[in-house]
Formats: C-alpha cells, structure tokens, sequence
C-alpha cells in the first residue's frame, strides 16, 4: 500500500488556493484538495507583525509523488516562503488509500 500524506499550503486569496489546488490535481501530484477559509495569519515577515486572511489547500497524494508536488507548489506560488507541510497519514481505509494512489500514479 502506497504511503498517503496530507500536504498543506496557504495563500492570500481563493482563486490562487483553487488555482493550486486544481494544478496539482491536473498533473496527477495529488488525488483530491480541500480549500478552506479564509484563515486568520499571524506571522512575522522581514522583522514586521503581520494579521492576513489566507486559504489553506490541504492536498491527498503519496509520499513517492511528494518531491513532484513540492516542486510544482514553489513553481506555482508567489510568496517567497510558501508554506509547504507534509504529514504522513497514520491510517486510512484501504479503497480510499488505493484510489489515491491510483490518482497520483504518473
């Protein structure tokens, strides 16, 4: 069975979360994408206090399609730094954990 991870990522707007999300879903990077927001950010940038709305993408893909997806993400985002947050899916049912494999197969 194919390692899952969830992959997170955030931006300043929701045609750019879509725009990411269907991307990666395009290229077969990740199986399915949830948007959610907006968020409330609270961060520091170049020695500043910031509060920003953003979206988050939560991508499904595989830890074989991670280094792909990643690249894909740095390529289509415009924030300097962009989020960018793997975490290994502990358990999942097996139908839903073969379809994502079969989803982000190359």
């Amino acid at each position: 069975m194919a390692e899952l991870l969830t992959v997170l990522t955030t931006t300043d707007s929701a045609e750019k979360a879509r725009a990411l999300a269907a991307g990666a879903v395009e290229r077969r990077l990740a199986a399915c994408a949830q948007i959610a927001g907006p968020v409330s950010s609270v961060y520091r940038w170049e020695g500043e206090l910031h509060t920003d709305p953003e979206w988050q993408v939560l991508l499904k893909s595989t830890a074989a399609r991670y280094a792909a997806l990643e690249a894909f993400l740095r390529e289509a985002h415009d924030y300097d730094v962009p989020e960018i947050i793997a975490t290994p899916v502990a358990r999942a049912s097996e139908d839903y954990a073969r379809w994502v494999a079969e989803e982000t197969a190359p």
